[in-house]
């Protein structure tokens, strides 16, 4: 299945219980506000909410700041929201794409094979002139059952092993990458060997839209990621480098990512690179 579906794709799908898709929406921006007040104010109708930072991630700490989740607490997320082993789902964000792409990437991870992401998210809904709800469904009884390993996690020290070996892709700013600044982790700089490829342009700026197959691998591609190279992603906390993964994904090239990323690689007094190289 394509990892990303359209808003023209998703209003033609079938809709209601068992043949519709489940929707969970997942808006989440680094800092908050919470998303749960903007869902309550108008969501697409029928969408649960999910949040990322309690129930996509587990507690902050050594292991980073949006470690993975008790799978208990996902589980129970996943089966509130309808999900199930033969019902596909749909997730979507405000439209910057990696709340989306974090719970993409989970149910992925945990072997649900029928997900999506809405291609622009609920800016590109709206933009179309679809309606929005707000009424809040009831608690629905999925019968998900993880099954974690289907795609590829890097403890810190496989990262720093693949960045020898392959290429491990930095998702944050240019200027977090260089060590110019750090505005939320404890040191400034990059895991040796790393190349940076900022999440942020993976979209067209103009719409939140993902780039185009074509131009995802030519842009990955002159940072040395191509199809059948070992490839490894990570952002500041697993999150932006989730939809950078979704990215590599649409390009035909699998990756695998460092969920507890640069804020647990930088908390536990790692070697850094600074400057616009690798290092």
């Amino acid at each position: 299945m394509h990892p990303v579906i359209t808003v023209t794709e998703l209003a033609a799908l079938p809709k209601g219980v068992p043949g519709g898709a489940a929707l969970l929406d997942v808006r989440w921006q680094l800092g908050g506000p919470p998303g749960r007040p903007v869902y309550e104010a108008g969501h697409l109708p029928g969408a649960h909410y999910v949040d990322l930072d309690t129930e996509l991630a587990g507690p902050p700490g050594a292991e980073g700041r949006h470690p993975l989740p008790d799978l208990a607490v996902f589980t129970a997320a996943m089966r509130r929201a309808g999900v199930g082993p033969d019902r596909e789902v749909v997730v979507y964000d405000g439209g910057l794409g990696w709340g989306a792409a974090r719970a993409w990437w989970l149910l992925r991870w945990a072997g649900h094979e029928r997900v999506r992401v809405l291609d622009g998210g609920l800016a590109a809904w709206t933009a179309a002139g679809l309606p929005l709800a707000t009424d809040v469904p009831a608690d629905e009884e999925g019968e998900f059952t993880a099954a974690p390993g289907a795609l590829g996690v890097l403890t810190a020290d496989e990262a720093a092993a693949l960045a020898r070996r392959g290429v491990l892709l930095d998702a944050r700013a240019a200027e977090r990458y260089r060590g110019d600044t750090e505005p939320i982790d404890p040191v400034a700089g990059h895991i040796p060997g790393a190349v940076n490829a900022p999440t942020t342009e993976n979209v067209v700026p103009e719409t939140g839209l993902l780039l185009a197959a074509d131009e995802l691998a030519e842009r990955f591609g002159k940072a040395g990621a191509t199809p059948g190279t070992e490839v490894g992603v990570y952002c500041g906390s697993g999150v932006s480098g989730a939809h950078e993964v979704l990215a590599l994904a649409v390009a035909g090239i699998p990756a695998a990512l460092y969920v507890g990323s640069w804020s647990e690689w930088s908390a536990a007094g790692r070697d850094v690179a600074t400057g616009p190289q690798p290092g």
